[in-house]
């Protein structure tokens, strides 16, 4: 199926295949994401770190396989946005946009100030703004040349994080069987019944789904896949299956090697068991994977993930026009592509010392549109088409549908505020766009 079919022109140029599209996944999802934030989770669930993950996989990879149906329903570029306006309406779609776009563009910036922070420990006679350009430059020259020759580069980053990460589980496993710190190999990560608290680990939940926020980037890519329609929803599925298998282990290893510990500081609390594990060569081996994993691999492709869909959207009018501008010769979105640049650094800049709340309101951003991604599945199939595949189209979306609210009903509070703020400013703007500038809907034959 083509993008003519839905009124829009093949400007974007297919060369992705299902491999390159799985490797994009796992950059986003960066496979040591758990570094960076195992602290605060470790704190918020009383250790059970691996049993917060579980929960959030459960909870995405149901919403994976509502994109998994829509990507196969409406192979373009534009993710949830594309999903909802086709799913649903055009109003709900560009919500549905709206509210992903607050995840999507806020996490350049988050990443860049993740890397940023952490090289400047490293190196203090450098600001943190030195950082923060030098990563938005990188990045952003590389997704000009071309999705292709991003994806180059993500192989290479991904086989690096690999290598940082087995080193960790070898010493890891190493240590848990010479009782470093008295420890051993428990089931205490998953369950420990002396603290366990429903409340307290979704309150973990809520903070450990960012690890998992990047899977749906792939289906960004739509219109630059070669092959079946079906490869973005196989790729999303399979990403988040490996990444969320990954992010339990590790983090197994690490509460197990941490039971008892006194953590200095929850910022840097992974890489103090790193240091119990294997030395201060691992614990520095680890600070700079994650500086460089975030700062590079994943804002590589979330930069790549954001231009996608405000080229969708500009294509659609519901932004500004010139958002939908191909190089001539790159033939990639990179007007979208420097305006999430020049975002990145404002935004970076500006909670570079509340990064807290900027992973909040990312994670609202994100979550809010996959209900409504979850919404769009219900419609269009059981609806629309009269499916009698209720498992996958009934089933599975209100489980994920049901999931994802719960996590956000547990959200911080501030983080609410500013993403409800964002919606209405989002409803406001659309009628302005409807009712006064009488931007039409695009034409579809479905």
């Amino acid at each position: 199926m083509s993008v003519e079919k839905f009124g829009y022109k093949q400007e974007l140029k297919r060369t992705l295949s299902f491999w390159d599209l799985l490797i994009y996944g796992l950059i986003f999802l960066v496979p040591i994401a758990p570094f960076g934030v195992y602290g605060y989770i470790s704190d918020a669930s009383k250790g059970m770190v691996p049993l917060a993950y579980i929960i959030g996989m459960v909870g995405m990879i149901f919403t994976a396989f509502s994109y998994a149906q829509m990507s196969k329903a409406f192979p373009v570029a534009g993710s949830v946005y594309a999903y909802a306006q086709h799913g649903l309406n055009r109003h709900i779609g560009f919500i549905a946009g709206w509210s992903i776009l607050l995840d999507y563009i806020l996490i350049p910036a988050l990443t860049y100030a993740v890397s940023a922070v952490s090289l400047t420990a490293f190196i203090p006679a450098l600001p943190v703004w030195f950082w923060l350009v030098f990563f938005i430059i990188f990045n952003t020259m590389i997704n000009i040349r071309g999705i292709e020759f991003t994806a180059r580069a993500n192989k290479i980053i991904l086989v690096l994080e690999f290598a940082v990460l087995i080193t960790f589980i070898v010493a890891g496993l190493i240590a848990l069987n010479k009782g470093v710190n008295h420890s051993s190999l428990t089931i205490k990560p998953l369950y420990d019944s002396s603290k366990f608290n429903l409340q307290l680990v979704m309150g973990a939940v809520s903070i450990a789904v960012l690890s998992f926020l990047g899977f749906d980037a792939i289906s960004t890519l739509s219109e630059e896949v070669k092959g079946g329609r079906k490869l973005v929803g196989k790729a999303t599925v399979c990403a988040l299956l490996v990444v969320g298998t990954l992010f339990i282990v590790q983090t197994w290893i690490a509460s197990d090697l941490g039971r008892g510990l006194k953590l200095d500081n929850l910022d840097t609390a992974f890489y103090q068991i790193a240091e119990l594990a294997g030395g201060s060569w691992l614990k520095n081996l680890t600070i700079l994977a994650t500086a460089f994993s975030w700062g590079i691999a994943s804002a590589l492709a979330s930069q790549a993930a954001i231009s996608r869909l405000l080229f969708s959207m500009g294509r659609d009018r519901n932004l500004p026009h010139i958002l939908a501008k191909v190089h001539p010769k790159f033939k990639t979105p990179y007007i979208s592509t420097i305006f999430v640049a020049i975002i990145s650094f404002i935004v970076g800049l500006a909670f570079i010392t509340h990064i807290d709340l900027l992973t909040n309101i990312i994670n609202f951003g994100a979550l809010s549109g996959f209900l409504l991604l979850h919404v769009s599945v219900i419609n269009h199939y059981m609806i629309r088409q009269k499916s009698k595949q209720f498992i996958k189209h009934l089933v599975f979306p209100i489980i994920g549908f049901i999931v994802i609210g719960y996590v956000l009903m547990g959200m911080n509070h501030l983080a609410l505020v500013v993403g409800i703020t964002w919606i209405v400013v989002g409803i406001i703007y659309n009628f302005i766009l409807v009712r006064v500038f009488k931007v039409k809907e695009t034409s579809l034959n479905l």
